[in-house]
C-alpha cells in the first residue's frame, strides 16, 4: 500500500464530505471526517474486492455503515472509484437524490438501509451466514460501526450470534470517536473498555491507539483477513471531525453544517485535494453461488380431515418443508421456539438451510435482512409477542426492499394460561403498519398451507399469524386462497348482518351462526384472511346486503381486524360494530378468556341480538 496515495485520497474524500455537507446545509460531516483513514485504507488498500464493472457479481465484498449518519463518507468513497462524480456528491440530501441523508437502497452501493443505529452488524452477520454456508462464496463482508451505537443490546446480540457461527469472514471496524450528538460516549476514548467486551464473547480483536495511522490500519485488515473461525473487530481510537482544528474533539458539531467562510477555512486547513484522483478497488473473481441440494423432496400436503383439528402453527411447518424443493432460496429462522412454531419440521428436513438465532429477535430480523439482500428468501418464525420488541428492525427492513415472510405464533388471549406477556395484541397493527406489507391470519391448517406458499410467491414483507389451539378444518385441500381475498362461510339472501373474523374468532364466529340459526336468524360469516390487503369487494357487498357489518378480533382494537374493515368500508352507510380484546387480559382457559374479552360464541350472539333491535 503506497500510504502518500492513501493520504492524497484521504485528503480528497475529506473536502468532499465537507463540501457536500455545506451545500446541503446539514449532514453529519465530523462522524464522517473521523473515519476517512479507517475507511480509505479498507477500500484503497488492496483489502476490499469489488467489480466496479458488474457490481451484481454476487462474490462481490460487502461494506455495510451501521453509523449510517456518515453517508457523506460512504458516497464520497464510492466517488473516489469513479462510480458517481462529484456533481452527484453534491445533491446530498436533496429532494430526488439517490444520496440520502442516511444510506438508502436508492443508492446502488448501499447494501441496507441503516441510521436508526444497532443494526448494521446484524445484517452483516446475515451477509457472513450466506457466504459461509449457503452461498459458499469467498467474499468478506465488513461493517463500520459508531461507539455510540455499541450502547444498544442488539450490537451484542450480533456479537453473540457471529461468534457462535465462527464468521471469520466478518470484520468490524469501531470508529471511537468519543463524541456522540449531545456529549461523550459511555466509554469515551477507552478502546480497552471495547475491546474486553468485544473480546469476552470470542471475537478477535486488533485495538488501534491511532485509527487514523494508514499503515497501523493496513496491518490490522492484513491480521483480520488472516484470521480464522471466528469474527473480528477492529477496535479504533479516532477523532472525530479529523483534520480540521476548529471541529476536531469539539462538541456540538454533529449534525451541524459549515457556513461558507468555515468551509473555505476548513479547507486551507486539509489542504489542496487532486480532484481528478481515483483509487484502484481490486477485483472479485466472479463465482456462482453454490446451489440448494434438495435432501428431502418428499413433503407432501397432508389429507386434513374435516373432522379433526390441527394448529395452524403445526401447519406452517409442514408448508415450509412442502415447498422448500420448489423454492431453492428458502431459509428458516427461529428465536428458539421451533418446537412450538413448528418451523423445527423443516430444520429436521433441511438442516442446512435453517438458522437457529436464539432468543435475541432484533439480530433475528437483522440477520433476515443480510440474507434476503443477498438473494434469499428468509422465513422468520417466533412467538408473535416476542417480535414486538424487533419492531424497529422490521420497520427498517421496508427500506431495503426486504423479501422477508414473518410468522407469529401464540397470538392473542386464545393461549389462556400463559398469561399477559405471551398474548400478542398488537401484532397485527404493528406489521399493518408497515409499507406494501401482507398481513394473513389463516384458520384452519388447510387455509395456513395455502397461504405459506403464496407468502413464498410474494415478493415483500408479509406477516403470518398462527394460532396455538387445535382448530377445526374448515377447508377442502383442493380450495384456493389468494392474498387479498377473503371466503364466505355462510351467506343466504336473508342474512341480517354480517360477522367478519379471522384466525380463533371465526370459529366463535361459526359457532354463533349455528346458535342463531336455531333461532331463525341469519347470518354471514366472512373468513377475513387477507388483512392487508383486504378484500373490499367482498365486504362492500355484505354492507349492501346486510343490516350491519360486525367484527371480531382476538387483538386489540387499535390497528387490528375492525379499522381494517372500517378502512375498506369508510364510504359504507351501514354501521360497522367492532368487538375486540378491550379488557386487561389474564391467565385463563381459552373460552374464559374469550367470554371475558367479549369476542366469544355467545358475545357475538348477544351483539347481533343488539343490533336487530337497532
Amino acid at each position: 500500500m503506497d500510504t502518500s496515495i492513501m493520504e492524497s485520497i484521504a485528503r480528497l474524500i475529506r473536502s468532499w464530505i465537507l463540501r457536500s455537507t455545506t451545500v446541503a446545509g446539514s449532514g453529519h460531516h465530523t462522524s464522517s471526517l473521523s473515519a476517512v483513514e479507517l475507511m480509505t485504507a479498507l477500500m484503497f488498500g488492496g483489502f476490499f474486492r469489488f467489480d466496479l464493472n458488474h457490481p451484481e457479481n454476487p462474490a462481490n465484498d460487502r461494506l455495510i455503515f451501521s453509523k449510517g449518519h456518515a453517508s457523506p463518507l460512504l458516497y464520497a468513497l464510492w466517488a473516489a472509484t469513479g462510480a458517481i462524480d462529484e456533481k452527484e456528491l453534491m445533491t446530498l440530501r436533496k429532494f430526488g437524490s439517490r444520496l440520502e441523508g442516511h444510506p438508502a437502497t436508492s443508492f446502488p452501493y448501499t447494501e441496507a438501509a441503516t441510521g436508526s443505529l444497532g443494526q448494521g452488524l446484524s445484517i452483516g452477520v446475515g451477509m457472513a451466514l450466506n457466504a459461509k454456508y449457503l452461498d459458499k462464496l469467498p467474499y468478506r463482508t465488513y461493517v463500520l460501526l459508531g461507539d455510540s451505537e455499541m450502547a444498544e443490546g442488539s450490537c451484542f446480540e450480533a456479537i453473540a450470534s457471529a461468534a457462535y457461527y465462527n464468521l471469520d469472514n466478518l470484520i468490524g471496524i469501531i470508529d471511537v470517536n468519543r463524541l456522540g450528538q449531545r456529549g461523550e460516549t459511555m466509554y469515551g476514548h477507552d478502546i480497552d473498555a471495547y475491546k474486553k467486551l468485544v473480546a469476552a464473547f470470542g471475537w478477535r480483536t486488533i485495538a488501534l491507539p491511532d485509527g487514523h495511522d494508514m499503515n497501523a490500519i493496513a496491518k490490522a485488515y492484513r491480521m483480520a483477513r488472516r484470521t480464522k473461525d471466528r469474527p473480528t473487530m477492529i477496535i479504533a481510537r479516532t477523532i472525530k471531525g479529523k483534520g480540521v482544528s476548529f471541529l476536531e474533539d469539539k462538541n456540538g458539531w454533529h449534525g451541524k453544517a459549515l457556513n461558507n467562510e468555515e468551509l473555505e477555512r476548513a479547507l486551507g486547513e486539509i489542504g489542496e485535494a487532486d480532484i481528478t484522483l481515483r483509487g484502484k478497488i481490486p477485483n472479485s473473481k466472479r463465482q456462482i453461488p453454490n446451489k440448494f441440494q434438495i435432501s428431502n423432496p418428499n413433503f407432501q400436503i397432508p389429507v386434513y380431515n374435516k373432522n379433526t383439528s390441527v394448529a395452524t402453527r403445526k401447519a406452517y411447518g409442514n408448508a415450509l418443508a412442502r415447498i422448500a424443493p420448489q423454492f431453492q432460496n428458502i431459509v428458516v429462522l427461529d428465536a428458539e421456539v421451533s418446537n412450538s412454531t413448528f418451523s423445527e419440521t423443516f430444520k429436521k428436513a433441511y438442516p442446512e438451510r435453517f438458522f437457529e438465532m436464539y432468543v435475541a429477535e432484533q439480530n433475528m430480523v437483522g440477520v433476515a435482512l443480510g440474507l434476503s439482500r443477498r438473494g434469499k428468501k428468509p422465513f422468520v418464525s417466533s412467538f408473535a409477542a416476542f417480535l414486538t420488541r424487533a419492531h424497529d428492525q422490521i420497520r427498517m427492513c421496508q427500506y431495503s426492499d426486504a423479501d422477508i415472510v414473518f410468522c407469529g405464533s401464540h397470538a392473542g388471549v386464545s393461549i389462556g394460561e400463559d398469561g399477559a406477556s405471551q398474548m400478542a395484541l398488537e401484532d397485527i397493527a404493528m406489521f399493518r403498519a408497515i409499507s406494501l406489507s401482507a398481513v394473513l391470519y389463516p384458520s384452519d391448517a388447510v387455509s395456513t398451507e395455502k397461504l405459506v406458499e403464496q407468502a413464498a410467491h410474494r415478493h415483500g414483507i408479509t406477516y403470518i399469524r398462527t394460532t396455538r389451539a387445535d382448530t377445526p378444518i374448515l377447508y377442502d385441500t383442493t380450495e384456493e386462497f389468494r392474498i387479498g381475498g377473503s371466503k364466505v362461510l355462510r351467506r343466504s339472501d336473508n342474512d341480517v348482518a354480517t360477522v367478519v373474523a379471522s384466525g380463533i374468532t371465526l370459529h366463535e364466529a361459526l359457532a354463533a351462526y349455528d346458535e342463531l340459526l336455531k333461532e331463525e336468524i341469519k347470518i354471514r360469516v366472512i373468513d377475513c384472511y387477507s388483512i392487508k390487503p383486504i378484500d373490499a369487494k367482498v365486504l362492500e357487498q355484505a354492507e349492501r346486503e346486510t343490516k350491519a357489518i360486525i367484527t371480531v378480533e382476538d387483538h386489540y382494537p387499535e390497528g387490528g381486524l375492525g379499522e381494517a374493515v372500517l378502512r375498506a368500508l369508510q364510504n359504507c352507510r351501514s354501521q360497522v360494530y367492532t368487538m375486540a380484546v378491550s379488557k386487561m387480559p389474564h391467565s385463563g382457559t381459552m373460552s374464559e378468556l374469550l367470554e371475558y374479552e367479549e369476542i366469544s360464541k355467545n358475545a357475538i350472539i348477544k351483539k347481533v341480538n343488539e343490533v336487530l333491535k337497532i
